[in-house]
C-alpha cells in the first residue's frame, strides 16, 4: 500500500486517482498526525509525504518515523525547494524530494525504485 499524506483536499483527491490508475493500492491521509496513528495497524510499503502540512509538518512525520525506527520508504513532495530542508530530508532517509506540481513519472517513477518493483 502507498500512503499519500497531504493536508491539502484536492492534491490528496488527484494523487489518490493517479496512483490507482497505475494500479497501485493507495490510503489518502488528511494530516500527519492521521497516518501516524493508522502505523498501529498497518504500515505502508512507500510513503508520500507533503512536507508543508497545518499540524504536523511532514519533517515532524519523517522525524517520528526514523526516531520508531520504523523501515519504509519516504517520498517528500513540497512546492517549496528549501536547498538546505532538501538536505535535511534527504540526510534523514528520504528517498527522493520532489517538487510540487508533480510530474507524474518522477512520482511513479520514485515510488518504483523506493520499493522495488521493475521500471514501467
Amino acid at each position: 500500500m502507498i500512503a499519500v499524506v497531504d493536508d491539502e483536499e484536492s492534491v490528496r483527491k488527484a494523487l489518490v486517482r493517479l496512483l490507482r490508475a497505475w494500479d497501485l493500492d493507495v490510503e489518502a491521509f488528511a494530516s500527519g498526525q492521521a497516518f501516524l496513528n493508522s502505523l498501529a495497524i498497518r504500515q505502508p510499503d512507500c510513503l508520500v509525504l507533503d512536507l508543508h502540512m497545518v499540524g504536523l509538518t511532514g519533517r515532524d512525520v519523517q522525524r517520528h518515523i526514523a526516531a520508531a525506527k520504523l523501515a519504509f520508504p519516504v517520498i517528500i513532495m513540497t512546492a517549496h525547494d528549501e536547498p538546505l530542508l532538501r538536505e535535511q530530508c534527504m540526510a534523514d532517509g528520504a528517498t527522493a524530494y520532489l517538487r510540487k506540481p508533480l510530474v507524474g513519472d518522477a512520482l511513479l517513477g520514485s515510488i518504483r525504485s523506493a520499493v522495488g518493483y521493475p521500471p514501467a
